[in-house]
């Protein structure tokens, strides 16, 4: 994935994949900047995952694999993996949306975006200007930016102390799942994977508080309703109607939630799209 760099004002470049497709993410024309919460969230003391031994599946597997004419073979195994560049991050325009192995990506997540380890699997980032170090799970493909070697999620990126300046220089190592010390050993990793498992089904995964889906800002009212009503017939969760006034022109926001539970945003983002009922962006209010 592409980054949008917060102050430097650089232009994004977005990747989008099918949900469960095995292509890597194409380049997006969508003007939109991604960009943290509107509130900062502190996720300073946020667990790291715990590497453990996890099938490679097809889902985001696909080698070789070819994007902006640049072709990139995905690693067989991720022993001996070292590099150093420049990461970046990416946050709530993704935020909900799925990753290229079919998960569901969570800018609070210790999760990355990489081009050629295997997914899923671990890394540890270490931020070169700073010294401050982070394990992640890498679950998505990216960044396709000449020099820049990994994604990090949200809070990735704001454990290691860059924000604000949009990249930095880091190195990344791979952790390799045969090097991991027999805790007790097999019971206890297949345990850590399944309860991995569960959590990307479990419906009880929340988000933030007031998040929402929000469908589009139209002129007219009666647009806004009509769009309304055909969403209120295919979701569960409330839609409303909101005008706001916009230098001086009055727009009519159609919003779906609150949205408490993120398979449940997936699932509305997916059916707004499927239904060309909109571009939603997820927003918090």
């Amino acid at each position: 994935m592409y980054r949008y760099q917060v102050r430097l004002g650089a232009a994004l470049a977005i990747l989008v994949l099918a949900a469960c497709s095995n292509q890597p993410r194409q380049p997006d024309t969508d003007p939109v900047a991604d960009s943290g919460p509107p509130v900062p969230v502190d996720m300073l003391a946020a667990p790291e995952p715990t590497p453990v031994r996890e099938p490679i599946g097809e889902a985001g597997n696909k080698s070789p694999y070819t994007v902006n004419g640049v072709t990139y073979r995905v690693r067989s195994e991720v022993k001996g993996y070292r590099e150093r560049g420049h990461a970046s991050w990416y946050g709530t325009k993704f935020h909900g949306r799925r990753t290229a192995n079919g998960e569901v990506y969570n800018m609070y997540a210790m999760s990355a975006a990489h081009k050629t380890l295997p997914l899923p699997s671990y890394a540890k980032v270490t931020n070169l200007e700073n010294g401050r170090s982070v394990i992640v799970r890498v679950n998505d493909r990216g960044p396709f930016v000449p020099g820049r070697i990994i994604d990090l999620s949200y809070t990735a990126a704001q454990k290691l102390g860059f924000i604000e300046k949009g990249v930095a220089r880091v190195e990344v190592e791979a952790l390799d799942p045969d090097s991991l010390p027999p805790a007790g050993d097999t019971l206890a990793v297949e345990r850590d994977v399944a309860a991995r498992a569960a959590l990307a089904q479990d419906a009880s995964f929340k988000l933030p508080p007031n998040t929402y889906l929000q469908v589009g800002a139209y002129g007219s009212a009666q647009k806004a309703d009509d769009v309304r009503a055909q969403l209120a017939a295919l979701i569960d969760y409330p839609v409303s109607v909101t005008p706001v006034d916009r230098g001086g022109r009055k727009l009519y926001r159609v919003r779906i939630g609150p949205i408490a539970q993120q398979r449940a945003l997936v699932a509305a983002r997916e059916t707004v799209e499927q239904n060309r009922l909109g571009q939603p962006q997820v927003v918090y209010d």
